[in-house]
């Protein structure tokens, strides 16, 4: 929709108009606009008002008059009958006089039919600016631009009561509307914005609030860059124009920061793999370290059977049982290898407790360092003995 000025009076109005409000002559489908001077004026005219320029195709010549065909020949004047004089009028005999009333009754037949005419043509003319002002109210009515509203009240004075309310209602809460969202841009605060939309649902301005929130939390998020802070945002806003980088905020954090699901298949690894050396069962051990080791115990592409043959040699002849426990204090880094796959650097200590066939127990600290591949097997595996 734009707003020109109207062929006839120049009044503004909009194009999707059906009339002018000033004039009342039809605008929509009924205009166009000059490609060379960009005037508007009525499709009707053959040229432009302004600049001349002719818009459409030049138009058929008129069918030329046929000739006039000769008039036919005038015959002879047949011979003069002498007229027989007329009898002598009667002395006595008095003309009859006109009737008195004939003018009195044309006079007033002809003011009645003026009077019919009149009242006809008042009537249609009532009309048709009833039916203008019912099509300005509704096109207004529906309408959210304020200078249409005032233009129909400025146009249509003599309005029903009624509609000209009901438009100045409208425009009255047009205009608080829009005295509202300039207030809540100059305070430009998430809260501002919120109280907006919670008073006006279907303001015009709705979808730009909306941008104005989503944006404000986005800014607050970024600068937090944690991983609540990303997951806060993706719930408040499912359908937000941040959604992408929120997801990348946290495969980031997650890809430097231990999860407790990790955390516990971490240490869970670790715990079967010494729960196997205390019951000596080679097939437990297998399963919890990975088919080549870069390191077991400072021997570089250790095999499963390598951690096997280890757990054979401390078994020695006097010992009687043998007791392995992790202290807990894992300190785990770990480093993305793949999409979303992780290989993780596990620093913590373990307690050894040994029961020697004379009875004896000793108890002896190693400090672990180790590392777990993605699949949760471990891939390395060196310990040093911690001296009291």
């Amino acid at each position: 929709m734009a707003i020109i000025k109207c062929p006839e009076c120049g009044h503004p109005v909009s194009d999707k108009a059906p009339v002018c409000p000033q004039c009342g002559v039809e605008i929509a489908g009924k205009i166009t606009r000059c490609p060379q001077c960009d005037e508007v004026y009525f499709k009707e005219e053959k040229a432009c008002p302004h600049c001349h320029n002719v818009a459409a195709a030049d138009q058929p010549a008129a069918p030329e008059r046929p000739l006039t065909p000769p008039a036919p020949p005038v015959p002879p004047t047949p011979p003069q009958v002498p007229t027989p004089p007329e009898p002598a009028a009667d002395d006595n005999r008095r003309p009859q006089p006109a009737p008195k009333n004939s003018g009195k009754s044309v006079l007033i037949i002809s003011f009645i039919v003026a009077a019919i005419v009149c009242a006809g043509l008042w009537y249609f003319y009532t009309e048709g600016n009833k039916k203008k002002e019912l099509e300005a109210y509704e096109y207004a009515l529906k309408n959210s631009d304020p200078a249409v509203l005032q233009s129909y009240l400025d146009t249509y004075t003599e309005a029903p009561q009624a509609h000209r309310d009901s438009i100045q209602a409208h425009l009255t809460l047009l205009q608080q509307i829009d005295r509202e969202w300039n207030d809540a841009l100059v305070n430009n605060s998430k809260e501002a914005f919120e109280n907006y939309l919670e008073n006006h649902p279907n303001s015009p301005h709705k979808a730009e609030a909306e941008h104005k929130i989503d944006s404000l939390d986005w800014i607050a998020v970024a600068e937090m860059d944690s991983e609540d802070a990303y997951r806060s945002y993706l719930e408040d806003h499912p359908n937000g124009e941040h959604v992408d980088e929120a997801n990348d905020g946290l495969k980031k954090i997650s890809a430097k920061t231990v999860q407790p699901q990790e955390r516990q298949m971490i240490s869970g690894a670790f715990r079967n793999f010494f729960q196997s050396v205390n019951n000596r069962d080679e097939e437990a051990l297998r399963s919890t370290v990975s088919s080549l080791l870069t390191s077991f115990l400072g021997k570089p592409d250790a095999t499963k059977g390598d951690v096997v043959t280890f757990m054979h040699k401390i078994y020695k002849e006097d010992i009687k049982a043998m007791t392995w426990r992790s202290n807990g204090d894992y300190k785990i880094d770990k480093k993305e290898v793949g999409d979303e796959e992780y290989d993780y650097t596990v620093n913590f200590s373990v307690i050894q407790e040994v029961q020697k066939t004379d009875d004896t127990t000793t108890s002896n600290r190693f400090k672990v360092k180790a590392r777990v591949n993605p699949d949760g097997e471990i891939s390395e595996f060196n310990m040093t003995k911690i001296m009291e």
